[in-house]
């Protein structure tokens, strides 16, 4: 700790340029801060992985956040609004509706490919005074006086440095930055895949997202433009290694018995894609000088498609912290100090515990083989549809109203009006 500090020190430091860490950086931008971004996959790369051509289901809270940004304007004509959800349970009568008019909503969210929305914010991002390092790959942490310094690389090339009062880890659920903070993570292997691919049916899914529970876990349908349904596929390892050695024709045989004929029948698929399944929780939210945020403070099962949601509050709950702190201080504050770090752990530590609650919650009902459960389940799923405050609990839930809002959730500016 006796290296003196770089020139310049940045005030804040991101580690991670996926969709969560450059809505931090975005949101940063706004507050004057000098903000430095690090990220190992350049966005445009086909091979970055935060931005494939996976589909994110994002909430109205999510929407709000991005026009605040700027973002969806640069997304909007590519994103598929959600306005009824029907979830089944395969082989039981019981069922469950959500309608967005029943709520009084345009929409209950909206499903966008991850690569349109890692392109709209580094197209904001690049039209800010944030400095965008990328190659970056990081390669360790050490605590200076007064400040943090992180230790990262390109391909080839020989370990540089950069020092921040307030480094931020969102480098995911295998986070080096977490792991270098001293923060540990509990993982809960679900032992599930999930298979992703978009799929094309005979009738037009007419904006309704499909949730139905099979004896494999739970297979989820999201409308997209021009009449496809993102699939996602939960399966078990030996399940999804069969599935990815049939033929297109014998896939969609295999989906359209578990799904059933609501659309017609399913007549292609494109590429697929397998990610495993856990639960990956942060032991904290922060430690000196250093926060997390995403999926390196929490990492979900997509059932109740919380994950990404869940992550941008954490930035916008951050964002807002330094904005508040900032106004608090005349502009002449310290963005590491244990204060404004405090107030954001409690903050996001209520939203975190609701939502992973209710998804982990969820995971655990759906794949529970027992017929009282079965039964039960589905006497549940069938007295929600009846009860509508049950509706639009559960929507409050999924906007992210379940604790304190942030402001950029809420359409509101980052910065109190004076």
């Amino acid at each position: 700790m006796s290296s003196p500090l770089q020139e310049p020190i940045f005030d804040v430091v991101i580690g991670g340029g996926g969709l969560v860490g450059a809505a931090l950086a975005l949101a940063l931008a706004h507050l004057d801060l000098r903000v430095a971004l690090l990220e190992g996959t350049p966005f445009d790369d086909r091979e970055q992985p935060s931005f494939d051509e996976r589909t994110t289901a994002i909430s109205n809270g999510t929407r709000r956040a991005f026009e605040a940004l700027g973002v969806w304007a640069r997304i909007e004509r590519d994103a598929t609004p959600i306005r009824r959800i029907h979830v089944s349970d395969r082989g039981r009568f019981g069922f469950a509706r959500l309608d967005a008019r029943e709520l009084g909503l345009d929409a209950l969210g909206y499903v966008i490919t991850n690569r349109v929305m890692g392109a709209g914010l580094w197209g904001c991002l690049a039209e800010t005074a944030v400095q965008l390092i990328s190659p970056a790959h990081i390669v360790g942490m050490e605590a200076m006086e007064g400040a943090r310094r992180v230790h990262y690389r390109a391909e080839g090339e020989a370990t540089r440095t950069i020092d921040a009062r307030l480094v931020v880890a969102a480098d995911g659920a295998r986070s080096i930055l977490r792991e270098s903070a001293g923060i540990r993570a509990s993982t809960w292997d679900y032992e599930q895949v999930a298979l992703i691919a978009n799929v094309f049916p005979q009738r037009f899914h007419d904006y309704v997202a499909y949730e139905r529970f099979t004896e494999t876990g739970p297979l989820a349908l999201m409308p997209l433009s021009g009449g496809r349904m993102g699939l996602i596929w939960t399966l078990t390892k030996t399940q999804v290694d069969e599935m990815d050695r049939c033929a297109d024709a014998e896939f969609l045989a295999r989906l359209q018995d578990a799904f059933g004929f609501r659309l017609g029948r399913f007549t292609r698929v494109g590429t697929r894609y397998r990610y495993p399944l856990a639960l990956t929780r942060a032991g904290d939210y922060v430690a000196e000088r250093f926060a997390v945020v995403g999926n390196a403070a929490q990492a979900l099962h997509p059932i109740a498609g919380q994950g990404f949601n869940l992550g941008l509050r954490d930035a916008a709950s951050l964002a807002e912290v330094l904005a508040d702190a900032q106004q608090e201080t005349g502009g002449q504050f310290d963005p590491g100090d244990g204060l404004w770090l405090e107030r954001y752990r409690l903050w996001r530590e209520a939203d975190q515990a609701n939502i992973v609650r209710f998804t982990d919650g969820l995971v655990r009902l759906f794949t529970q083989p027992l017929g009282p459960v079965k039964l039960l389940r589905n006497l549940g799923m069938l007295a929600f549809d009846l009860m509508p405050f049950a509706k639009e609990a559960l929507s409050r839930l999924s906007l992210g109203a379940a604790s304190r809002v942030p402001r950029l959730t809420r359409g509101a500016p980052l910065k109190h009006a004076h």
